[in-house]
């Protein structure tokens, strides 16, 4: 069953790479109850399960930044520029509501802007804006109304979406959905297995910065025997794309990644997943992908070749403002997850 209020609070929650303080928070308040929490020098926030009867020590790693920008500088007459913070996609950015995020707490709306169109020379108007011809304008008219707002250079900035229930059964649209979806899923498998007489050790670990290079997973402390990544990767099931190696369909389950170029799940490990998917009766799509990483990238050589696998919940659109999900493989994540730790040791 979907908890709706957890995922809202998940997908809404700010939390740019660097700046995961939010997410960290909520993490932890949801997860006290049954783990024992530390947080890392590197920001990682390691939950370990309490009870643990000892035994391979098995990490459910979801990273909890999400992409965003940094303000660079303020021009005088009051515009911000920025940096992105993770892999934006320019062409969905000009006019896109964001909110700036203060040192002193304060969210300050605003909107990513650009010349407008009328202005430009005909040869730039179908031209991809680069970053540095962006900026953020908060109604400032000059750099010290900017100030007397509290916005100055190395403020994060983040998308201004609420997640909102779609026409559509079971879809939903909001942002951050890599890796909010992941953070669900851990939190929601954390709560399933809480009690349970388990033959490991198991610890939820939130990650910080993966989408500016994985840093939070090449600087955990405890290299775990067993790695299971919780993902937000790119559904491929949108109008245009090839119909012959679609592996990430809205609704069909959750993906079970064998390759990626950061990461080649061993065989072993994917055959007792696929095999377990089976017998439980668990949608899941089998994946092999061209491009892309994930946290996995750090098990070699970070965690001395560490067994990883990772488990995705297709996303349509993301890396952009807005993404859309189906529930239904967020509980498929769960389960095949649930399903994995308890067969750990037998």
């Amino acid at each position: 069953m979907l908890n709706r209020d957890l995922l809202e609070r998940c997908s809404n929650a700010a939390g740019a790479s660097g700046f995961e303080g939010g997410v960290r928070t909520l993490l932890a308040s949801e997860l006290q109850d049954f783990c024992d929490i530390t947080e890392t020098t590197a920001g990682n926030l390691v939950c370990r399960m309490r009870g643990a009867a000892g035994g391979p020590v098995v990490a459910l790693l979801a990273h909890m930044d999400e992409i965003g920008f940094m303000v660079q500088g303020v021009t005088p007459d009051g515009f911000l520029l920025i940096v992105p913070l993770g892999g934006w996609w320019n062409h969905t950015l000009p006019s896109q509501r964001v909110l700036v995020h203060t040192r002193d707490g304060r969210v300050i709306p605003g909107q990513i802007g650009t010349r407008p169109p009328h202005l430009l020379p005909e040869s730039q108007r179908n031209q991809v804006m680069a970053t540095d011809s962006l900026f953020i304008d908060i109604g400032a008219s000059s750099a010290e109304e900017v100030a007397a707002c509290g916005v100055r250079i190395g403020c994060a900035v983040t998308p201004d979406v609420q997640m909102q229930e779609l026409a559509v059964p079971h879809r939903w649209m909001g942002k951050a959905f890599d890796n909010r979806a992941g953070v669900y899923c851990m939190i929601e498998t954390m709560r399933r297995l809480a009690g349970e007489s388990l033959n490991c050790t198991l610890q939820a670990v939130g990650t910080v910065q993966e989408e500016v290079g994985t840093r939070g997973a090449r600087a955990l402390e405890q290299v775990p025997d067993l790695a299971i990544i919780l993902e937000g990767p790119p559904a491929d099931d949108t109008y245009g794309q090839s119909g012959v190696c679609r592996q990430g369909v809205l609704g069909q389950g959750v993906q079970v990644r064998l390759f990626d170029p950061t990461n080649i799940t061993p065989p072993e490990l994917a055959d007792k997943v696929l095999e377990l998917a089976g017998t439980e009766g668990i949608a899941c799509q089998p994946t092999v992908r061209r491009t892309g990483g994930t946290d996995a990238a750090a098990a070699y050589p970070h965690w001395h070749g560490c067994p990883a696998i990772v488990f995705g919940v297709p996303v349509r659109y993301i890396h952009s403002h807005n993404g859309i999900l189906d529930d239904r493989d967020l509980e498929a994540c769960i389960q095949l997850t649930c399903a994995l730790v308890r067969s750990v040791g037998k």
